[in-house]
């Protein structure tokens, strides 16, 4: 018998990705096996799955919170927008199309079958399947044709628990206007309701609840305090990211305006010696830090111009000038580069564009996407590094005759990255490798880090473990189970 819940938000960003993850491993340590489902996300924050696919990187944090390993069934829709207006479509793992959000309104009720071959495919040989919604069932002019809330709730027939943040204020007029404006159909649907993000004595609070459960007649599953190790945790929204820590060496990371696979920095973050400064476009790269570190971008030409558009190319000139380093990942390694070449149009206008300039490399956009997970070796040091690709394009040139990394590709190995010859600037196609400690810890030694922490993926794990602790304690998890429904 498998049993299926679905955790809907009133709104966006209300930490539903989190409380997923918590509540999976809370029930996973009670000895269910549990697998996370989320029919459609939008996220340029996206992970390598084991069977060659691509999910929201919320997803595979859910699925490490069930001792699984990600699979593209466990977000068989994901919008990664290039544009403002536009975005790539993945259905179950694999790239279909880049379409404009009008186009996608027309065509994601077609995609009903595939997100439901996944959830039942999921769902053999677990007991429980925890579900995300997409931002908020209230957006009911969405709601023709919807896979990711309640369109995919009725589908699949399963109940909703809906959670409101009371952080951001007015989390009654959140959940009790949620229940006033959805259909009567929609409405029964949702069974219970949780309270996330508190902050102070739960007891003051005590009459919001007792008029949200007068007004919808949903029961009460908890109040949330407020998480306070929720950062150590990858963030999903570019809107997460922020400036961290207060350490000597100084990480300034220019934030793209269609940034990317931004779990790089969260290694970085974590280190007590490290302060990660976020450059928010309007301000200048600083002058004072030791490393910039340009990190992917799902449209690396538009984020070119844009990089320009801030003035960040003259910065960046004067940080090198001044003996700084640079790191560029994915997107940020093309465009350190002398020229981008896409004469397909695969990110726009067909053409040639100029980088940065800073390595001697060159790279050419093709439509076919890499997507792997890697292990690879530092020419140097020796440090093994396990990572993941996931691009497009080929990068070839004379700075690539010293690539710094040994990447393990089908029983050999061949070079990976490129680097100038003073060694200041670095770039390679590799997110992820700051979370293998041994190569993070000799990569900072340089900047004078000397006694880094040894187990980044361990601090996730305890974190993980916490926050299931904090569930546990404030969220009716009994009751929970008991209103999922068998499938």
């Amino acid at each position: 018998m498998t049993k299926a819940i679905m955790i809907q938000g009133a709104g966006s960003n209300v930490g539903k990705s989190m409380l997923v993850a918590g509540i999976a491993r809370a029930m996973s340590r009670r000895g269910l096996k549990v697998a996370p489902f989320k029919p459609q996300n939008m996220s340029n924050n996206a992970a390598v799955t084991e069977d060659g696919g691509e999910i929201g990187r919320a997803q595979a944090l859910q699925a490490r919170a069930c001792g699984l390993r990600p699979h593209s069934d466990m977000n068989p829709v994901l919008l990664k927008p290039e544009t403002d207006v536009g975005a790539q479509i993945v259905v179950q793992g694999q790239r279909i199309d880049t379409l404009k959000a009008r186009a996608y309104g027309s065509m994601k009720a077609t995609l009903m079958p595939a997100v439901m071959e996944s959830f039942y495919r999921l769902a053999k040989g677990v007991d429980l399947v925890v579900i995300e919604g997409a931002g908020s069932p209230a957006e009911i002019n969405l709601r023709e044709g919807d896979i990711a809330n309640m369109g995919f709730a009725e589908a699949a027939n399963v109940p909703v628990v809906l959670i409101g943040d009371i952080d951001r204020g007015g989390v009654i007029a959140q959940l009790v206007g949620t229940y006033t404006v959805l259909p009567k159909a929609d409405r029964e649907r949702i069974k219970a309701f949780a309270i996330n993000k508190f902050r102070g004595d739960v007891s003051l609070f005590a009459g919001g609840t007792r008029a949200i459960i007068e007004a919808t007649g949903w029961a009460d599953l908890g109040t949330l305090p407020w998480f306070d190790q929720a950062h150590r945790l990858p963030a999903e929204d570019v809107m997460d990211i922020t400036s961290r820590g207060s350490g000597a060496i100084k990480i300034a990371v220019p934030k793209l305006s269609r940034i990317a696979n931004f779990d790089d920095l969260d290694p970085l973050a974590a280190e007590p010696n490290v302060t990660v400064q976020i450059v928010e476009p309007g301000h200048a790269l600083p002058g004072d830090v030791d490393l910039v570190l340009i990190p992917g971008s799902k449209s690396t030409i538009g984020d070119l111009a844009f990089f320009r558009s801030q003035g960040w190319d003259i910065d960046l000139l004067a940080h090198v000038r001044r003996g700084g380093h640079v790191m560029g990942i994915c997107g940020g390694y093309q465009m350190l580069g002398q020229w981008i070449d896409d004469p397909d149009g695969i990110e726009g206008h067909a053409g040639r564009h100029p980088g940065l300039g800073l390595l001697q490399v060159e790279t050419v956009m093709s439509g076919d996407k890499r997507l792997a997970e890697v292990t690879a070796t530092e020419r140097a040091t020796g440090a093994r590094v396990t990572a993941y690709e996931i691009h497009i394009g080929r990068t070839e040139g004379a700075d690539c005759a010293r690539a710094w990394l040994s990447l393990n590709d089908q029983g050999g190995t061949r070079p990976e990255g490129a680097m100038s010859a003073d060694g200041r600037v670095m770039g390679c196609y590799l997110h992820g490798l700051f979370a293998s400690d041994t190569f993070r810890n000799g990569y900072l030694a340089r900047f004078g880090l000397c006694d880094g922490i040894a187990d980044f993926d361990g601090g996730v794990e305890a974190t993980l473990e916490a926050l299931a602790d904090h569930i546990e304690a404030h969220l009716d998890l009994d009751t929970l189970y008991a209103l999922s429904a068998e499938i």
